[in-house]
């Protein structure tokens, strides 16, 4: 046996989770924090590490809307499963009368509507979307701050124990599950600091100096904000049950820019996937996407309001070309801004391109599962990253 003296390097994160972590990263803009904090948890399991008779990962997301909270928890399901649609999602605002605890673990024996009540946190449910490669449950408790107090104390043993007992005294195991919960707590607090009434390139620029960086001094308050929020709201025992609890920035001009980019390939992907199986292609000119970015500039909605813009403002007017067969399969079509008319133009540039030439001007990294286009045209995905659908 021979001794060695050579230093080790804790902070190197093995292929899979390097792999999950570049899958992440091109469909989340802006959330770095968040995404590490989620690469390290997987990496834990991976490594056998995580710890005995507790959930795989107990996350809390701070943040205003539409700063990517939801968005994150169906990506890493895309990347992981390969459905963003693989996540439970409970809803907590429907659960703010200690009655509504029955619609998740069921009515006890005995009550009126025992049989017909079906648990939402069943067993089956927890495991409907495991894979053979990946045993992995992902559960989403949406806008935690709404729900009541009996649902909190439920989450306790869940959140601790990695169990849930069920009405009819039927055990859930938590074990093999990643638990999310979000939350707007602290938002008008952290909208305040960046200057909410000048708009978000004025956020952006105000959390940097002057040669360009991040003023990590600011992003520190905000953060502070956040988690002083939930502190509040929730008591120590609950905070103390969380593993990772990451504060979710709003989001600047840089990264509306970068978000922009993703949601058109998005719409592009669903022009391919379509049932029409007419796929097209379509562009969009400099001026067109600085209409979107101001149509969809708002501190209060966040990305969510740059989604809103592009399905009123193109989806829309190209389901319509669509519909009336003003666009066919094999067009290109490039948008263009009216200023006169303040909205967006059509103009087909060409026609009855073969399926090889349109997979060629667009970027296929997040493309459909195996790769596959509506057209027939087998693509060979990326070996960087894991490219599946998006729902979105």
């Amino acid at each position: 046996m021979g001794q060695v003296n050579r230093q080790l390097d804790p902070a190197q994160t093995g292929w899979e989770a390097e792999k999950l972590d570049a899958d992440l990263r091109k469909r989340i803009v802006g959330q770095d924090a968040a995404i590490e904090q989620i690469i390290s948890i997987y990496q834990t399991n991976l490594a056998g590490m995580s710890s005995v008779g507790r959930p795989i990962g107990n996350f809390l997301f701070l943040g205003p809307t539409g700063s990517g909270k939801t968005r994150l928890v169906e990506a890493t399901a895309e990347s992981l499963l390969g459905d963003g649609r693989a996540v439970i999602k409970i809803d907590c605002a429907e659960f703010q009368h200690s009655h509504e605890i029955a619609k998740l673990i069921g009515s006890p024996p005995g009550y009126l509507g025992h049989r017909e009540t079906h648990p939402l946190l069943s067993q089956e449910v927890l495991n409907q979307y495991h894979t053979e490669r990946f045993k992995l449950s992902f559960v989403l408790f949406d806008e935690i701050e709404k729900a009541s107090d009996s649902l909190w104390n439920l989450l306790l043993g869940i959140l601790d124990k990695a169990t849930l007992t069920l009405g009819d005294n039927r055990r859930v195991d938590f074990s093999r599950a990643l638990i999310f919960m979000t939350s707007n707590l602290g938002a008008s607090e952290m909208g305040s600091m960046l200057r909410p009434n000048v708009g978000f390139a004025a956020s952006d620029t105000e959390r940097r100096n002057a040669s360009g960086i991040v003023d990590e001094k600011l992003n520190d308050k905000v953060a502070r904000a956040g988690l002083e929020a939930a502190r509040r709201k929730f008591t120590p025992e609950f905070m103390n049950r969380i593993d990772k609890t990451v504060v979710f920035r709003p989001l600047g001009e840089a990264e509306l820019r970068r978000i922009l980019t993703l949601e058109l390939n998005m719409v592009q992907q669903r022009v391919f996937s379509s049932a029409t199986g007419a796929p097209f292609v379509f562009s969009l000119t400099d001026a067109a996407k600085e209409f979107l970015l101001r149509e969809g500039t708002d501190m209060k909605y966040g990305a969510r309001h740059l989604k809103r813009a592009i399905e009123r403002n193109l989806v829309h007017p190209l389901s319509n070309l669509i519909a009336t067969q003003q666009v066919r399969g094999g067009d290109l079509i490039r948008v263009d801004f009216d200023a006169s008319g303040s909205r967006l133009t059509f103009f087909k540039e060409a026609e009855d391109m073969p399926a090889y030439a349109m997979v060629q001007m667009v970027d296929i990294s997040l493309a459909p599962p195996m790769g596959v286009l509506s057209t027939g045209a087998a693509v060979e995905p990326p070996r960087t990253a894991n490219a599946k659908s998006s729902r979105r």
